[in-house]
């Protein structure tokens, strides 16, 4: 990969005798939206807090922007800005008042200071709420100035670090549709999440980590192809059809996977590498059996079973109701 953003080398880090990390590579290229997925426990919260300073690894390299991170660690502070599992806003303040603040802090020329708070605040339409309270805000508006607050400097990489715990679906939405424009505007976006989803909505890559080390990476569609084949699902309206459809006109077609009859319906899902061929002998059975078939379709992959098979544990399902203390580590 030439020129990368965020360039990782045989990362470790150990607490007492808990080793986190076990020798993890990454490489994110500028201006994409790289996803780390892993259970909890799996490093992930680990790797950003080397990757923004916060934490001194045991061996290996990190580099931003062709910085070090433990060698030049206000350099790489610099350029980048980390935005944690629950919104660091100050509740007494404004809206407009708490970016005012922070782009104080970060020295911006004086006369530049409220005209960025204004931008942030239209960016994130927060622009009706600027001089309401932070304490009246909702979760998303207070997840979206949160957001603002972190690109006051205008960093070069955004660390996102669970942004979406404890949102409700329209919340989440919304914000990935900011972070969908921050990456078109050139930031390169660090993404760290549980919800698999959202990582099939934003990413341009994904690395699952398993265990201290990455287990896989690519796209979304390399990591379901990866590990799961299709599969074609077939409904017949007549459950008494099971017997037959299992003993003769459907028997050895890529091999039955599972199985399911009610009262009116039986479905029954194949494996299958090639769901056209499989789709054509199906019906070709079928119709030799004299069986009545309702419906077929393909059944892609999803990521729910990328994570299953990578870290031998079932995804976690996203709680939006969650408490902060539900929902810690």
């Amino acid at each position: 990969m030439n020129d990368p953003m965020i360039e990782v080398r045989g990362l470790r880090k150990a607490y007492g005798r808990h080793e986190v990390l076990r020798g993890v590579d990454l490489d994110v290229r500028r201006g994409e939206i790289f996803a780390l997925l892993g259970p909890n426990g799996a490093g992930k919260t680990t790797t950003v807090n080397i990757l923004t300073t916060l934490v001194r690894p045991d061996g290996g390299t990190a580099t931003v922007a062709g910085i070090d991170v433990v060698r030049h660690p206000g350099a790489v502070r610099r350029r980048i800005a980390l935005t944690g599992q629950y919104a660091s806003v100050d509740e007494f303040q404004t809206g407009e008042e708490n970016l005012v603040m922070m782009a104080d802090l970060a020295h911006l020329p004086h006369r530049s200071v409220r005209r960025r708070a204004h931008e942030l605040l239209d960016r994130f339409g927060l622009t009706d709420a600027a001089g309401r309270r932070v304490a009246t805000y909702s979760g998303g508006m207070r997840r979206r100035l949160d957001l603002a607050i972190s690109l006051v400097s205008d960093p070069e990489v955004l660390v996102l670090d669970e942004p979406t715990t404890g949102l409700d679906p329209v919340s989440r939405t919304q914000l990935w549709d900011v972070v969908r424009s921050l990456a078109t505007d050139g930031t390169t976006i660090l993404l760290t999440t549980q919800y698999l989803e959202e990582a099939d909505q934003l990413a341009d890559t994904i690395a699952v980590l398993a265990d201290g080390r990455i287990a896989a990476r690519g796209t979304a569609s390399e990591l379901k192809a990866l590990v799961a084949d299709d599969k074609v699902r077939v409904v017949f309206d007549d459950a008494t059809s099971l017997a037959a459809a299992r003993g003769g006109a459907l028997a050895g077609v890529d091999g039955l996977a599972e199985a399911e009859a009610d009262d009116k319906q039986l479905t029954l899902t194949l494996p299958s590498s090639a769901p056209v061929h499989t789709i054509r002998e199906v019906l070709a059975r079928a119709e030799h059996g004299g069986l009545e078939i309702a419906g077929v379709s393909v059944v892609r992959p999803t990521l729910d079973d990328v994570f299953l098979a990578l870290t031998q544990r079932p995804a976690p399902q996203a709680t939006p109701n969650r408490t902060p203390q539900e929902t810690r580590r």
